[in-house]
């Protein structure tokens, strides 16, 4: 018994020991920020994401849906300016410092433009946070089709793994995925915010599909990235490059099948229910 608890407590003090040391390998330039230096309170949050996710549909089942245009509208046009805020910085100083679109170690550099690049991505972690709102306001107007696997899964993750990002490598290559998504989200807020304004102006958005295809070709971009990262090594750290390639593999996965359910199959569908009522 006593050899079991010594061997238990010797695990224990290795992980705490192996925490430690990644805490040290942490980049200097983003300690003391706002939810950066501790994991707790970002598992926190996601937990608490998590809970409502679970409780907020049961407790709205036998709820009227909330009409929330009065929010959404600004909610969604604030996203978008925030984002295209942060892409607009990000492409400014990567391209003064001439950052490579393949390959850009990450530097322990306090020059101006690599601060405002650090700064930036900060931006952009914490506006995976504000993107909680996107679930609660589905839950809350009860869009039970929007509450698939993928949107919990896209929402809980990306906020702690961008929280790996601006704990150990908040600039060089990361850039590059933030700058490309936050470009993609100010289309997509775009769309969200003018789909709020009713059937005269949904009419105008046949484009949602195409929001699913760059999002898939981002993701298949990113993939591309972190492999060829691996084969001319890259001078970034290895594991964020395999962490990269499962990730990237997860979304395209998820996100084919979404595109193919959605879209590829739904067309399969009307295509043959337009047969059937021609031989009719």
């Amino acid at each position: 018994m006593s050899h079991s608890l010594n061997s238990t407590k010797d695990v224990v003090q290795g992980v705490y020991d192996y925490y430690l040391w990644t805490l040290s390998l942490s980049d200097n330039r983003t300690k003391g920020w706002f939810l950066v230096d501790s994991p707790a309170p970002v598992l926190a949050l996601i937990y608490l994401y998590l809970l409502i996710v679970y409780l907020g549909p049961k407790i709205m089942k036998d709820r009227k849906p909330f009409k929330l245009n009065a929010i959404l509208v600004p909610y969604n046009i604030a996203m978008a300016l925030l984002n295209l805020w942060i892409c607009i910085r990000l492409f400014i100083a990567s391209f003064h410092l001439k950052y490579s679109y393949i390959c850009e170690p990450c530097r322990l550099s306090y020059h101006p433009y690599e601060l405002q690049v650090v700064d930036a991505v900060w931006w952009f972690y914490f506006s995976k946070l504000l993107e909680f709102c996107d679930t609660f306001f589905f839950i809350l107007r009860k869009k039970s089709d929007q509450l698939s696997f993928l949107h919990f899964y896209h929402h809980s993750t990306m906020f702690f793994f961008w929280w790996i990002g601006i704990k150990w490598v908040p600039a060089g290559s990361t850039f590059l995925p933030a700058m490309g998504n936050s470009l993609i989200h100010v289309l997509m807020y775009t769309y969200y915010g003018l789909s709020v304004l009713g059937p005269k102006v949904a009419k105008f958005l046949w484009w949602k599909k195409y929001l699913t295809i760059i999002q898939m070709i981002q993701f298949a971009t990113g993939l591309a990235l972190g492999i060829n990262g691996i084969f001319i090594g890259c001078e970034f750290p290895l594991w964020m490059h395999y962490t990269l390639i499962l990730y990237m593999i997860s979304f395209i996965v998820l996100f084919g099948k979404f595109y193919t359910t959605a879209y590829i199959q739904k067309y399969k569908d009307y295509r043959e229910t337009q047969k059937t009522a021609k031989n009719d």
